[in-house]
Parts: structure tokens; C-alpha cells; sequence
């Protein structure tokens, strides 16, 4: 939970481009001289005394049980915070995890947050339902009207949350607008930026508190474990999350955090690439006579395009979302399943930012607990199709959509 970028034998200069700080970024070398970071693999640290131990116990310095900190998941955090630009950050179980830390650190019963109704279908329902029990208000609005979300600001609105681009529309916000709503309401702004990642979009440099991290996804990148984070300020980071992290266990299991550290070294490469074969399949997917819309910023026809253009650096992330055309939810449902059916190799998942590409309904698996009143709301319809594309050649993933869509017009 440190900021200080470092690399294992010496201090980085300043000025490092985010690329190198990717691969950089870590803690000292152990006596052993190893290049690739090591693993510590170990739920405890043997302390030289009992004065030792009850100074690190009481002060939180230096190592002494993992739920607490361990060599590995410090070097993604400290890697982590350099490529996000902020103070600090603090690893966490999975993404939802980092959002519960988040909750548990700032609110309590009475207070006010302002999010946006597009927003993941599980932070939907743990801020809807589930703090809801404990007197945590919630006012849902338009993720990209922003007199919405001033107008929802009340006296005791302490946090505003969005992520941007949604799962699964990819509707935008405007985050240095939130910001300055946020901050004129002494409240914060939280970016869940687990979608662009700090390749394409760095949210504090807009202006944004925290930002959160679902490192499942891209950090990742190969849909191997389970992690997720908090970025911020060093006083929020150590004074707010990290007693909760240490108190509630909602920690980063060291392995999980090596591999996630390993993945940061490619996520620029990676991700690039993704943008790329993600901007193909759009551009095929808007000319395809079974098709009704198409979601993906990196297209003209998004409403938001141009801020896509300013605020995510000219490129759309990996996922591409499309609405097959139809009447009726039970029709579009039929006519959605048919096209993912009827794939012959793409995966049918629930996760993203994977090297494979993956496939899904949205209104039955990620946003399925939601009310088809809440869907609705949301923008989604039974006929929508998540693809987070992969980095297999793009023309093959057109080809297995094809299988689907070119007969799904016909089904009643």
C-alpha cells in the first residue's frame, strides 16, 4: 500500500512513460537477485523479536501476516497506482470486493450516493439491496446526463460512482464533469475503470478520488483468477480501505496478485490490440441486415464518440455489444440465443478482457438478478449480444457470429 515507484535494485528516475513503469514498477530484489518478481507464498512472517513484532503489529509497517500485506500483492499495488497515476492503492479479492471496501471505508447508515443505473448488475444490487438494509441511500440515474446527476446531489451525497464504458452498452460518462460535481458537493467521485483500463483512460488525471479495478478482467488478461483494487490518495488508501481490508479479509491472495502483477507488463500491447480487432467486428457487425444496433465507442455512430475520442485517447476498449432485431422480448431472446448457439468455437462466458474471445446475454447472466423493469431502464433488451473481443484473428470471429446471424431473422 506504498506509492513510491521503485524497481528491483535501485530507484526509477522520473518521467518514466507508463509502458515502462508496466514492467518496472516493484519492490526490492530479494537476496537472491531474481529478475521476474517473486512469489511469496507464505500467510505468515517470522518477526527477530517480540519488540519487532509488536511495533509492526501496532504500526502496520513492514510484514507480519498476509491478511494484512505481503511482498507480492505490495508490488501490484505499488505497479498498479504508477500506471493509474495516483498516490496509492490497495489490492483487493475480486472487483465487487474493492467496491464493498470502498462502501465500508467511506459510508455509513444516512449517507447518499449518486450512481449510475448502468452500472454492473451486481454493484446495482449491492448498492440497491444489500446496503440498502443498513440505511446506505441510493439514487440511480442517467449514466450520460449530466444535469442528472446534479440535480440528484442532496446535503448528504458522499460518494458519486460510475464506470465508464458500462457493462454491457459502453455508454460514457463525463468524468471531469462528475468531478466537478462531486467536489463542489464535498462529496467523491469513484471511476470503475476496469472496462478501458489506464491504457486508454487514466481517471484521476480528470479529476477522479478512486478508482476502481475489477482486475479479473484485462489486468489479467488471460481470465486466470480473481483479484480487484482501489487506487487513491495515500490517506485514503491507508487511512480509510486498509483497516477495512484488514478487519473485514477481503484480501488478494499473493498468487492471484502475481499473476495479475505479470499481466500489467503486457496490458498496453494487449489492449491496443484488443481496440483493434474489437473496432473490425463493429464496423462488420453494423453492416450485417439482422442488426438492429450496434454499441462501441470506437464507431461514429456511438452517441458519445467524440468524447470517446477526448477522454479514452481515440479508442473504443474491447468490448463490442450489438442488439439482433425483433419484436418482443421472448422473440429477441430466441433470435440472441440462436446467434450465440450457434457458434461453433467462441466462448460462452461471463467474464472479459480475455485473450479468448467471449460471448454473452447480458439480460440473463451479468444483469439476470435485475427486474426486466430495471433492464429496461438500463437500455438493455432481451436481443442484446456482449461480445468481449479476444486476439484471435478478427475475421474468424466474424465468420462464427456469421453462423448465427445470418439466419436469426427467420425465427419467429
Amino acid at each position: 500500500m506504498t506509492s513510491k515507484p521503485s524497481t528491483p535494485g535501485h530507484a526509477l528516475p522520473e518521467g518514466l512513460h507508463a509502458d515502462t513503469l508496466a514492467v518496472r514498477v516493484a519492490i526490492e530484489r530479494s537476496q537472491y537477485g531474481e529478475n521476474s518478481e517473486a512469489l511469496y507464498l507464505t500467510s505468515g512472517f517470522v518477526q527477530p523479536d517480540s519488540a519487532t513484532s509488536a511495533a509492526r503489529f501496532a504500526s502496520g509497517e513492514g510484514y507480519t501476516y498476509t491478511r494484512t500485506s505481503n511482498p507480492t500483492v505490495t508490488m501490484f499495488e505499488k505497479r498498479l497506482a504508477a500506471l493509474e497515476g495516483t498516490e496509492a492503492a490497495i489490492g483487493a479479492a475480486s472487483g465487487m470486493g474493492a467496491i464493498l471496501m470502498m462502501i465500508m471505508g467511506l459510508l455509513k447508515a444516512g449517507d447518499h450516493v449518486v450512481l449510475s443505473r448502468s452500472m454492473f448488475g451486481s454493484t446495482l444490487n449491492l448498492f440497491g439491496k444489500e446496503f440498502a438494509k443498513f440505511g446506505v441511500q441510493t439514487t440511480f440515474v442517467s449514466q450520460t446526463n449530466v444535469d442528472e446527476w446534479r440535480a440528484a446531489v442532496q446535503p448528504n451525497t458522499r460518494l458519486l460512482f460510475a464506470e465508464t464504458p458500462t457493462n454491457p452498452l459502453t455508454e460514457l460518462c463525463d468524468i471531469a464533469a462528475l468531478a466537478d460535481i462531486a467536489h463542489q458537493a464535498g462529496a467523491l467521485l469513484a471511476v470503475d475503470n476496469a472496462f478501458a483500463t489506464p491504457v486508454l483512460q487514466r481517471p484521476a488525471s480528470l479529476g477522479a478520488d478512486l478508482v476502481m479495478h475489477s482486475g479479473t478482467k484485462y489486468l489479467d488478461g488471460q481470465g486466470r483468477v480473481m483479484a480487484g483494487a482501489l487506487c487513491g490518495s495515500a490517506e485514503l488508501i491507508s487511512g480509510k480501505f486498509a483497516p477495512v481490508m484488514r478487519t473485514a479479509g477481503m484480501v488478494l491472495s499473493p498468487f492471484n496478485a502475481w499473476v495479475v502483477l505479470k499481466g500489467l507488463e503486457t496490458l498496453s500491447v494487449r489492449v491496443k490490440a484488443h481496440c483493434q480487432n474489437a473496432l473490425a467486428v463493429a464496423q462488420w457487425l453494423e453492416a450485417q441486415p439482422n442488426v438492429a444496433r450496434v454499441y462501441y465507442p470506437g464507431l461514429p455512430s456511438h452517441p458519445q464518440h467524440a468524447l470517446a475520442l477526448r477522454q479514452m485517447g481515440g479508442l473504443g476498449g474491447g468490448v463490442v455489444t450489438f442488439e439482433v432485431k425483433g419484436e418482443g422480448a421472448e422473440q429477441l431472446q430466441r433470435r440472441a440465443f440462436h446467434v450465440i448457439d450457434s457458434c461453433s468455437w467462441l466462448s460462452i462466458a461471463t467474464n472479459l478482457g480475455d485473450t479468448k474471445t467471449i460471448v454473452s446475454h447480458p439480460a440473463t447472466t451479468s444483469h439476470g438478478r435485475l427486474s426486466e423493469e430495471q433492464r429496461l431502464a438500463a437500455g438493455m433488451s432481451q436481443g442484446v449480444i456482449r461480445v468481449a473481443v479476444g486476439l484471435e484473428y478478427p475475421q474468424d470471429v466474424m465468420a462464427d457470429l456469421a453462423r448465427g446471424l445470418d439466419g436469426c431473422g427467420a425465427l419467429n
